[in-house]
């Protein structure tokens, strides 16, 4: 039974390889039928785009390679074509055009993309038939045109020059510098173990990552292995009569650098930002191009030795700046001559930019405004034109391109002043600048009679007793209460009146047609105003405090600005705007938005606030410009009884007459003024800048 039993299993058994032979058989012949010598070219070339050089290799009678093993072939062919970054290869017009016994030519044309540009020629390839299958007869030339097995393939890049970031005269916002490279020449070295210790403790670095750099599989004995990019120390700045604290911490480092046997200091190109803190959330900084962006940007002519702008002015305009490399690809003898180029393209060097910025404006606001959590916008306003976008306090977009230590990026990170927050990108409470606003929509809503007394009410007011507790608050008492009089001395109980009369429906609806819950038409996004937590101003109270810029009321100050040219022009509301025309024109955002005569009656009220006595903002009042304009301090705290909230002062300000000789609008804002003296901290830093805009 057990023998009958084996015999069936060997019987089965026998059946099963038969029919694996005869499959297998029926493979290989269908196989010998399907891969023509025009689908084995085929094939090879989309190889050849994928990076499968071992498919390639299993394709090609080895009898054709010339010296070359299987690592040979691969290394060879995979070294060219990622060097030339082929891609895109196309295979047309394949022909027969002999065919012998076993041999079999064919003719065909082929192209490809490369750093070069496209190279495209026409070959002829030989097919040898085997026992079971084609094998191309390979040689050099199907990679280029005239390719020896001597020769080899170099591709020299001519790196593009970036574009400079200027600003309205011309003046180098971003551009080419001069800094210096720290490196080891490791066979120099006198005690490597003490020498790297110094040099982490000089260059703020870990001693791993100096040991790593010094071990990379290309360093030898006489390399220059770099470590660290720092600031270059010149003669003429060490000669100047004050030369800084600063640089001469930095010459003092230099040299205990160079004290260490084996260390060198090299000049290296960079990208350098002459104002430093005062612009860099405007101008932004470039970093070496990263994986995900060399994915995120396939085929835009980056490569790993590339700079792309991470943020600002930088990154808006990268496409512009960056250029194009130029590339060229040669054919070259064993002796190191250029044979043939088989390819080239010029460099094309990345576009200046200009733009509407004042860099003596921008710096002489970030240094008054420095040490301040705040911002500043200042516009031509009657242009259009951004003159300062300045962000305080700030942080210098140099430590980017020379390399943050661990310590440096620790800090920038956990400081509570935030330095690399973006303020004028975001939107605040405007508190009583806005008062202008809510007078100009009062009277073209026919809610707001300019000339009529609203009465003394007091310091403190509410409607009715329905309020409760609540009440609003002004700190000054004057007569008669106009609206003249209402600017001048910022009474918040007349505007939360006005507010009242308005309706919320009415002011909601006034707001949205100045621009909030819109996106400005700027080229930097910056946050949307808006006049409520929700689609509504809800309730009675917060129209009221709507009325004197608090309530749920949050503006960006760019966009305030552009509100406040509207009284300027004729009550048309202005695109702001960054790139430099040669010939500036204004932009209208917003027709129509004040009438003439109700523009008239604001700027009344706001000539009084700068040139009144009594005004708020009468520590800007100069003798030589007549100014306009208007403060506003904005309260935030979570109860009218909180005694510990924090205050936001702002001041608006313009010269009235419209052919003053340098025409400006700014826009200043700072945190936390409760202790500084309120908005008065913020008249009296703007009155200082303005002091030097209209002396210079």
């Amino acid at each position: 039974m057990i023998k009958k039993s084996k015999k069936i299993l060997f019987t089965v058994l026998l059946l099963a390889v038969g029919i694996l032979l005869i499959v297998f058989a029926a493979g290989l012949a269908f196989r010998m039928k399907t891969e023509k010598p025009e689908e084995i070219l085929r094939a090879y070339f989309s190889a050849v785009e994928e990076k499968d050089y071992e498919s390639m290799y299993q394709m090609v009678d080895p009898d054709t390679l010339i010296n070359l093993d299987k690592e040979g072939f691969i290394q060879r062919n995979s070294r060219i074509y990622e060097g030339m970054e082929a891609h895109n290869i196309r295979i047309e017009n394949i022909q027969e055009i002999s065919s012998r016994g076993k041999t079999t030519v064919l003719s065909y044309d082929i192209s490809m993309d490369t750093a070069a540009g496209t190279i495209a020629f026409s070959d002829e390839t030989g097919f040898v038939r085997t026992k079971n299958r084609y094998l191309l007869l390979w040689n050099d030339g199907m990679i280029l045109p005239d390719l020896t097995p001597s020769d080899k393939v170099s591709v020299v890049t001519d790196k593009a020059q970036r574009g400079r970031i200027l600003d309205r005269n011309g003046k180098t916002l971003a551009g080419p510098g001069i800094a210096s490279s720290v490196g080891i020449v490791p066979g120099k070295l006198q005690n490597k173990e003490e020498a790297v210790k110094e040099l982490a403790l000089l260059l703020d670095m870990r001693e791993e990552t100096i040991l790593q750099k010094l071990s990379a599989s290309w360093v030898k004995e006489d390399s220059f292995v770099p470590l660290a990019t720092i600031p270059k120390v010149s003669e003429l700045e060490l000669m100047a009569e004050n030369p800084g604290q600063e640089l001469l911490q930095e010459q003092q480092r230099q040299e205990q650098l160079l004290a260490v046997p084996g260390v060198m200091l090299t000049d290296q190109e960079i990208r350098t930002y002459p104002l430093g803190e005062a612009a860099s959330h405007l101008i932004g900084y470039v970093q070496p191009v990263t994986a995900e962006d060399l994915e995120e940007h396939k085929g835009e002519g980056y490569d790993a030795a590339s700079v792309i702008g991470k943020s600002g002015a930088e990154l808006l305009y990268e496409k512009e700046l960056k250029g194009k490399n130029g590339c060229e690809i040669r054919i070259v003898d064993q002796a190191g001559n250029t044979r043939k180029v088989a390819a080239s393209v010029p460099r094309e060097d990345g576009q200046n930019i200009q733009l509407t910025i004042d860099s003596g404006l921008q710096q002489s606001l970030y240094e008054k405004f420095q040490e301040d959590p705040g911002c500043s916008v200042a516009v031509n306003p009657y242009t259009g034109e951004v003159l300062a976008l300045v962000s305080t306090p700030s942080y210098d977009n140099n430590d980017f391109i020379l390399g943050l230590s661990d310590t440096q990026w620790k800090d920038l990170n956990e400081d509570i002043k935030k330095p690399m927050y973006n303020r004028f990108r975001q939107i605040w409470c405007p508190g009583s600048v806005l008062k202008p606003v809510i007078a100009g929509i009062g009277m073209k809503t026919g809610s707001l009679d300019p000339e009529e007394d609203f009465g003394n009410a007091g310091l403190s007011w509410q409607k009715d007793s329905s309020w409760g507790d609540y009440h609003v608050t002004t700190l000054h008492e004057y007569e008669p209460v106009t609206l003249k009089n209402a600017l001048i001395y910022s009474d918040n109980i007349y505007f939360a009146k006005a507010a009242l009369r308005i309706g919320a429906e009415t002011l909601a609806d006034s707001l949205e047609q100045l621009g909030f819950c819109q996106k400005l038409p700027f080229e930097i996004s910056v946050a949307e105003s808006h006049y409520s937590n929700t689609d509504k101003i809800e309730t009675e109270i917060q129209l009221a405090d709507s009325g004197y810029g608090q309530g749920q009321i949050l503006v960006n100050p760019l966009h305030l600005a552009s509100i406040y040219t509207a009284f300027l022009n004729q009550g048309n509301m202005l695109r702001p705007y960054l790139r430099y025309r040669e010939n500036p024109s204004a932009e209208t955002w917003i027709t129509q938005t004040f009438s003439p005569e109700i523009v008239d009656k604001l700027m009344e009220g706001m000539t009084g606030v700068v040139n009144d006595p009594s005004g708020t903002g009468y520590g800007a009042c100069r003798q030589d410009v007549l100014l306009a304009g208007k403060t506003g301090t904005a309260e935030l705290k979570a109860t009218q009884e909180d005694s510990t909230g924090t205050e936001i002062g702002w001041f608006a300000v313009f010269p009235v007459e419209k052919d003053a000789s340098r025409p400006v609008l700014l826009i200043s804002m700072v945190e936390n003024v409760k202790e500084l003296g309120g908005s008065g901290y913020v008249v009296q830093k703007d009155a200082e800048v303005l002091e030097e805009y209209f002396g210079g």
